[in-house]
């Protein structure tokens, strides 16, 4: 269990966020003045050099949103420079790419946080730049929306790259992008120029990942733990029925995979703080704001209480937590990212703690100042361990910047050194972004400036 410090603040993570910046610009200019884009997207390091991995094209935004990143938290103009050109120049393929159901991740990062620092008047758009990135995530979110299965109560989901039947709990945080492609308006035109809300498939999307994907001690099976995470959910695509549950990265269908419950909880809390801006009358024909919101802050409770309870006490989960190799008493004591047989996933807790702060912040607002506080706290402690040695890399000749995480451990993908049990010590593009992320909205709490939201101003 996390042993939450109550009384660290914001800006108690400064100095370790200074720190990540500086680090981070080294990183980023690093790897851009020797990565071949012809290799591919870098995902992760393997012996402290990244490594492309053909599986499906999700990092490539992650790594040009890093620099983006990089201009909003640490103020140099290269960095924005630098995000824009390679968004310009790479990104296009991304936008109409039909195939995945990865758009929040790599569009979001780059042509969304463009918009949104336009929004915010950090930096003057040239031209029509900022119409060219609101046409991308338009069209992003329309062919995203398009991966649709219906099921039999009614509803549908974004299916993943795995097809018509699987819905990965992943994808509740890539329906940012069909929040700001609503947002702006945008529908997607079915046959005979049927129009589709965005923001309906958004909140199907969400209730069936809710429904699904989380657990809620109720007694659906055997393994039933409020909070807990499926992977993936399959269904039979014949008459749209719920058949299992199951696993791609996760160790089995009944135990919890932690970045995909890091995803939940992220992904639910960021749609809470996006629907809070929808006006009422949107939300009437999609069963209202009260019954939408319970099931998403239903769903983000359940996954940030379990991964609180769960995670050893320095708040760095292990891969899954119900991985074989685990040692008794794993979660009485820090986690051990070096000579284990089953590695932490640092990727994870920073998705997790970004979420945690999100959620927290959201409840105080909303009068549950108790729950509110310990999201919190929880989330600057799993911060505090971010940002400090042995998870934040200092060495120069190693490229990534938040180590110890973990790609795919069933398929064996990641790194093990010699000598060592499992995979320690690599980066990947995720855990990176997200290290940044994480470190630009303490960066804005700590210092009052406007909340950070994939969104931007409120209304825009």
């Amino acid at each position: 269990m996390i042993q939450i410090d109550g009384a660290l603040r914001p800006s108690d993570l400064q100095p370790g966020v200074g720190r990540m910046w500086d680090l981070s610009a080294e990183k980023i200019l690093a790897l851009e003045s020797v990565w071949d884009p012809a290799d591919g997207s870098p995902v992760f390091t393997a012996e402290g050099r990244y490594t492309a991995r053909g599986w499906t094209d999700w990092t490539q935004g992650f790594q040009v949103g890093s620099a983006i990143l990089q201009f909003d938290g640490g103020g140099e103009r290269r960095f924005l420079d630098l995000g824009r050109e390679r968004t310009f120049s790479r990104m296009a393929p991304h936008i109409t790419n039909m195939g995945v159901h990865d758009h929040g991740f790599n569009n979001v990062s780059t042509w969304g946080a463009l918009r949104r620092l336009g929004l915010e008047g950090r930096y003057e758009p040239e031209g029509r730049e900022r119409e060219l990135c609101e046409l991308a995530l338009m069209a992003s979110g329309a062919v995203q929306a398009r991966r649709w299965t219906r099921i039999s109560d009614g509803g549908g989901f974004i299916h993943s790259f795995n097809g018509p039947h699987s819905l990965f709990v992943d994808t509740v945080r890539s329906l940012r992008v069909l929040a700001l492609a609503h947002r702006l308006g945008h529908v997607l035109l079915e046959e005979g120029d049927q129009p589709v809300s965005l923001l309906e498939r958004l909140v199907e999307h969400a209730r069936a990942t809710a429904r699904f994907a989380v657990y809620y001690g109720t007694g659906r099976d055997l393994w039933d733990e409020r909070g807990r995470v499926a992977h993936e959910s399959l269904f039979d695509v014949t008459n749209g029925s719920y058949r299992c549950p199951s696993t791609q990265q996760g160790y089995s269908p009944f135990t919890t995979w932690t970045r995909g419950q890091a995803w939940a909880i992220l992904g639910f809390a960021e749609e809470l703080e996006f629907i809070e801006t929808v006006p009422d009358g949107e939300l009437d024909p999609l069963g209202g704001r009260a019954e939408i919101v319970n099931v998403l802050l239903e769903a983000a409770r359940a996954t940030a209480g379990h991964y609180i309870e769960t995670t050893p006490p320095d708040g760095i989960p292990y891969w899954d937590t119900g991985a074989p190799g685990l040692e008794p008493g794993h979660r009485d004591r820090p986690a051990d990212p070096w000579d284990v047989a089953e590695p932490v996933d640092s990727s994870a807790a920073a998705i997790a703690a970004q979420g945690l702060l999100r959620l927290g912040r959201y409840q105080e607002t909303r009068g549950a100042g108790d729950e509110g506080r310990r999201f919190v706290q929880a989330g600057l402690t799993v911060s505090r361990t971010l940002l400090s040695a042995p998870y934040l890399n200092d060495a120069p000749a190693h490229q990534g910047l938040l180590l110890h995480s973990v790609y795919h451990r069933p398929n064996g993908w990641d790194f093990v050194p010699a000598g060592r049990r499992g995979p320690c010590g690599e980066a990947c593009q995720w855990g990176d972004y997200h290290l940044r992320e994480l470190a630009l909205l303490i960066q804005r709490l700590a210092e009052g400036g406007p909340y950070y939201t994939f969104f931007g101003p409120e209304g825009a």
